[in-house]
């Protein structure tokens, strides 16, 4: 059979790349021009800036450049640096500790919520509890991180309640002990009700004649959420839990500088916050030595990310890639 007379499929690979390229433009150029101006953001603003961690290999001064900037000797000083660095045990221990417990609580709290409310019938009840736990998102971190304060005072709303039940008064953010437990609740209050909307999504897409035919076969409430709400969300569960290991080291540094104090850095001082007191904390700018510290934060970040995704491809049908 001729090419000529052959389906469009097989007409398709006989074409060449740059027939294929006319081709395809023929049939797509509009979404093509949707997509330019994301492109274009993502070339200036994402990759443009990579080429700034050259810097992290030379020993860059402001005055001259990065171009015009002496490479280190050898090429890995900053990195060797940041490794003997007395803080480097503190700081990893730390960042992996703050990150490890916000998966562990943070992650499930957004799929209980949201599977809470998918068995909630009283639609202006549920409507009212979603848009409770959505405020607290919209906050500003500074708002947010000035009231933790003020509750964790020594005369703060916090100690009010713990008086009540036969407590002591105490600054809470003070103590090192305390500082973990009140990061990771605050970071669940802000960010549950948020986060619980993706899986209202999943939950919407799931076909509701299998509730249907799960009812006519006995099974009870539970039941169907264990056999079928479940399954439906894990895909969505699996997607969204591999992007949060793929920033692993990235925790927030800007709660952590508007609540930490010189009595809690043992347990609160992380990569980013070392980073940002070693650009604009006072003293010489070590740009070099930041943006060294910035990448290895970036290469573990991959690293868990590409794993993640290797482990869940092997024992799922989800992943990224």
């Amino acid at each position: 059979m001729s090419v000529k007379n052959a389906g469009p499929i097989a007409h398709y690979r006989h074409l060449n790349f740059g027939q294929r390229v006319v081709r395809d433009w023929k049939l797509n150029k509009w979404k093509y021009l949707l997509i330019i101006p994301v492109l274009v953001y993502l070339a200036l603003f994402c990759y443009k800036p990579m080429y700034g961690l050259v810097i992290a290999f030379k020993n860059y001064k402001p005055t001259r450049g990065i171009e015009r900037s002496a490479w280190m000797d050898p090429w890995y000083a900053w990195f060797e640096k940041f490794f003997t660095d007395p803080y480097f045990g503190r700081l990893i221990g730390n960042t992996f500790t703050i990150s490890i417990l916000t998966i562990v609580f943070g992650f499930p709290a957004p799929i209980l919520l949201a599977l809470l409310l998918n068995e909630i019938n009283h639609n202006k009840f549920k409507r009212t509890v979603q848009t409770i736990t959505y405020m607290p998102y919209f906050i500003s971190m500074v708002v947010t991180c000035a009231l933790i304060r003020v509750y964790c005072q020594q005369d703060g709303l916090l100690s009010d309640i713990v008086v009540f039940f036969g407590g002591e008064r105490q600054n809470w953010l003070m103590n090192s002990g305390n500082y973990r437990t009140i990061y990771i609740i605050s970071e669940i209050w802000q960010t549950i009700g948020w986060n619980s909307i993706i899986y209202l999504a999943a939950l919407s897409s799931i076909d509701q004649e299998q509730y249907e035919a799960a009812r006519i076969d006995g099974a009870n409430r539970f039941q169907q959420c264990l056999h079928i709400t479940l399954p439906g969300l894990m895909p969505t569960i699996t997607i969204l839990f591999i992007l949060r290991m793929g920033n692993i080291l990235n925790v927030g540094y800007e709660k952590t500088l508007l609540l930490y104090n010189s009595n809690i850095y043992d347990v609160s001082d992380i990569i980013s916050t070392y980073t940002y007191r070693l650009s604009f904390g006072g003293g010489t700018p070590q740009y070099s030595y930041s943006t060294a510290i910035g990448l290895f934060n970036t290469l573990v970040n991959v690293v868990f990310l590409l794993a993640t995704n290797f482990i869940s491809s092997k024992v799922s049908d989800s992943s990224l890639f």
